[in-house]
């Protein structure tokens, strides 16, 4: 059974939760439809017809297509607009090149790609924002609704940004939120400000004297100076960073020499592995430590290691004024109860840190786990499907932010 078949009833209060819950079947189909067609990053062409279909039939003001290669953004204006201010939502719309272990109608018709992040979900989520806010308007300013493609490791968000997305829409604030299995339906976290952490690429270049496997001792043997250079690693985290602070090294793939070459010692040994930190301090010295104690393990063996340290996304944080104007609007919807305002931060990463690096806002999650949190698949998953049941809510929660943020005038 998937969890889209078995989360019990949302407890959900408000006008904007009601009237989406009128059309949750066509959000479900909608949904339903994406996960069956799944595309890579910058690849969305499929779903960004379809979005911009349902925007059309939504009655927004203006659809924006092209921007960040295959992004799109929408803008719904409120009833009056006094002020001249935006807000904006944000919903990712790329897959995963995984293979879909489901059997269910709607699973993936596209071989090695599928909706294994939810991402169908938040699309559909947006759009059923985008609907509510364009028939009732019960605001003053404008509404952006930004779909954003390449999410999963192509850095969508910032190809986004610097293809002018914020220079054409100056919204004062950006929201966005990811399904959580982990969570039960009807819950929303979120925190006052790490929400998940930088991840950044690490590759270390050994160079040693390779030979005969019989004869060690005529060659520098990099898979030793691997070896060594795995395990010493470790000591950063344990003996250089505070432990108030946090983060995480990991190697986590080793190349050298060839397998059917069992008495062959290589010249050459590469790792690749990740770093995830929450503060720019921690980052730095994190990438410098590397540096140094790749280089001195490695001469010690009379070899040479090079580290290449790549920042890929930057960590999520939360600014707080808009992160407790967030938890207030959550818990408008499902009540304090139903809140978490302190929920952990996650070492994973999430590229809505590109859009939080130049506006204020916050980015939430969402439950979509069965009741109590358990069961069901987590994210990235083989068998994993997004929740249909929580598609109101999101809506909900989408279109709140923006008629509690942008209030008409008394």
């Amino acid at each position: 059974m998937t969890v889209s078949q078995s989360a019990p009833a949302l407890q959900v209060r408000g006008r904007a939760f009601e009237q989406i819950s009128a059309f949750q079947p066509e959000l479900t189909a909608f949904r339903r439809d994406l996960h069956a067609h799944p595309e890579l990053g910058f690849e969305e062409v499929y779903t960004a017809a379809r979005v911009k279909e349902a925007l059309e039939h939504c009655g927004v003001d203006a659809i924006h297509t092209g921007i960040g290669k295959t992004g799109l953004v929408a803008t719904i204006r409120g009833r009056s607009d006094s002020a001249g201010r935006l807000i904006g939502l944000r919903a990712d719309m790329d897959a995963l090149p995984m293979a879909e272990t489901n059997r269910f109608a709607w699973r993936s018709t596209h071989a090695g790609r599928m909706h294994g992040c939810g991402h169908d979900g938040h699309t559909a989520m947006l759009v059923g924002a985008a609907r509510y806010l364009a028939a009732t308007r019960n605001f003053d300013g404008t509404a952006v609704l930004i779909f954003q493609p390449g999410e999963e490791g192509y850095a969508g968000a910032r190809v986004m940004i610097e293809d002018g997305l914020f220079d054409r829409f100056p919204v004062e604030s950006v929201y966005g939120m990811h399904n959580w299995p982990a969570m039960r339906p009807g819950t929303i976290g979120l925190n006052m400000g790490a929400m998940m952490a930088a991840a950044d690429r690490v590759t270390v270049e050994i160079e040693g004297k390779g030979g005969h496997g019989a004869h060690p001792y005529q060659t520098i043997d990099p898979v030793l100076v691997a070896a060594h250079i795995i395990t010493a690693v470790q000591s950063i985290v344990s003996r250089n960073v505070r432990p108030i602070d946090s983060a995480v090294i990991s190697m986590c793939a080793m190349h050298a020499g060839d397998p059917n070459a069992m008495s062959v010692v290589p010249g050459k040994a590469t790792l690749v592995g990740t770093v995830r930190t929450f503060s720019v301090a921690v980052q730095e010295l994190v990438e410098r430590r590397l540096s140094e104690l790749c280089s001195a393990v490695a001469q010690g063996f009379g070899a040479t290691a090079t580290v290449r340290y790549e920042r890929i996304y930057p960590a999520a944080i939360n600014t707080a004024p808009q992160a407790r104007f967030a938890a207030e609007v959550a818990q408008s919807l499902v009540g304090s109860d139903n809140v978490v305002s302190d929920l952990e931060p996650s070492m994973g990463s999430e590229d809505f840190a590109f859009m939080l690096q130049v506006k204020p806002g916050a980015y939430l999650r969402i439950g979509q786990g069965v009741e109590r949190g358990a069961g069901g698949c987590y994210l990235h998953n083989a068998g994993y499907d997004f929740n249909d049941a929580i598609l109101p809510l999101g809506a909900a929660l989408h279109a709140s932010l923006v008629e509690q943020g942008l209030p008409l005038p008394t």
